[in-house]
């Protein structure tokens, strides 16, 4: 069902945007007055990463006249890979201003609004108040509730994606649709998976080229909102397999349990990141530095190192004598099992969080020689052995 256009046009086009959005203005859905409410819109895009990339290019490309930027991560390496606005000799910079100059190369005219700290419940509502439009494409469930709750008190519409691997989802959110036609994420999801089963694009990967395929239908869901064209995807969720090159359409509907948002709260407790935290270090699992497990190695020692990570992060980088068990949810009784419970046990993953989990569990069934790698095979990477690759 089409909606009225969330913004009102700007003044006339000048001779010189008038020559380039003319593909734009020959389109008797968009024309002149849909290109002006394109330069008067304040679009605010949630991260410049794989989804961000593609969007905030569109958008600058389309002309829409301020994109706020709100990311306090820096570009690295392995974010090349699908966070095509970023280049090689931007490595190191704050990926906001990255995102900057790269627009500013393809679109002068478009004004840019860099917010380089981390979004957070008592800033989210005060930010979300100055746009228009925003587009969330973050890859945590903690940042995804705090975005539709915030949009819901600020009152805006948001476009919403999400990748992982082959796989691809996208909607449209605006509590206060008219018609009676709000939803929002919480319809969808009402509570968050458990965080053992929502792995981030950095934990299980992402096809590159997943990013445009999504992020292209994000931004068109932008533009169509802006301008009031087409049937937006409120009321729809949109998935896409790349490897069926397949898309399907599912209706949503509003959750008749529903809860009104009335204020934001602690997000990263609510998907259980904070309790998770919390259960863990009231075990208290001994840590072992890479420096001390480097120590031990080169002095000859062999101790039994257990690699909870996946196959396919095994074989990007591993310590050397460490054995590969992936996280499970038998792990823990299958090592007591094939160790034995007085076994010493040093437990590593990518980066502490699973392993330090995979410890905890050893030592409720009763192990008590367990110790947890802080920092993981990154931190052995970046302190001990810089050679290797890291991911």
């Amino acid at each position: 069902m089409p909606l009225p256009p969330i913004v009102q046009p700007a003044a006339e086009l000048t001779r010189e945007e008038i020559n380039r959005y003319s593909r734009h203005l020959l389109i008797p859905d968009v024309g002149m007055e849909g290109q002006r409410r394109l330069r008067k819109a304040r679009v605010l895009a949630i991260g410049a990463g794989g989804l961000g990339s593609p969007v905030l290019l569109y958008l600058a490309a389309a002309g829409v006249g301020t994109l706020g930027i709100i990311d306090f991560d820096r570009v690295e390496e392995s974010n090349l890979q699908r966070q095509v606005i970023h280049q090689v000799s931007q490595v190191g910079e704050l990926k906001a201003e990255s995102a900057k100059q790269a627009i500013q190369r393809l679109n002068p005219g478009v004004q840019v609004e860099t917010h380089t700290f981390r979004l957070e419940p008592d800033n989210a509502v005060e930010l979300f108040a100055r746009y228009d439009l925003i587009v969330d494409g973050t890859d945590n469930f903690a940042t995804r509730y705090l975005v539709n709750d915030a949009c819901i008190l600020a009152g805006k519409p948001y476009v919403w994606g999400s990748i992982f691997r082959f796989e691809g989802q996208v909607s449209v959110f605006w509590e206060d649709a008219p018609d009676g036609l709000g939803l929002n994420y919480r319809d969808l999801y009402p509570e968050p998976p458990p965080p053992e089963f929502a792995p981030s694009c950095s934990e299980g990967g992402v096809l590159g080229i997943l990013c445009a395929s999504i992020g292209s239908v994000m931004a068109t869901e932008a533009i169509k909102l802006i301008t009031g064209i087409g049937d937006p995807l409120l009321g729809r969720l949109l998935t896409y397999d790349a490897l069926e090159m397949r898309y399907r359409e599912l209706p949503l509907r509003r959750d008749p349990q529903r809860v009104p948002v009335t204020e934001l709260m602690d997000y990263e407790y609510f998907c259980g990141l904070g309790q998770a935290t919390q259960e863990a270090s009231s075990v208290q699992v001994p840590q072992l530095s890479v420096h001390t497990l480097n120590a031990r190695l080169v002095q000859g020692q062999k101790p039994l190192l257990i690699d909870v990570r996946e196959p396919t992060e095994w074989d990007i980088v591993r310590i050397p004598q460490a054995c590969l068990r992936p996280r499970s949810a038998r792990l823990a009784r299958d090592l007591l099992d094939e160790f034995g419970i007085d076994a010493e046990m040093i437990i590593m993953c990518k980066a502490g969080q699973r392993s330090q989990a995979v410890a905890s569990e050893l030592q409720a069934l009763g192990a008590s020689k367990v110790r947890n790698l802080a920092g993981g095979v990154l931190a052995w990477v970046n302190e001990i052995d810089p050679t290797q690759p890291s991911y």
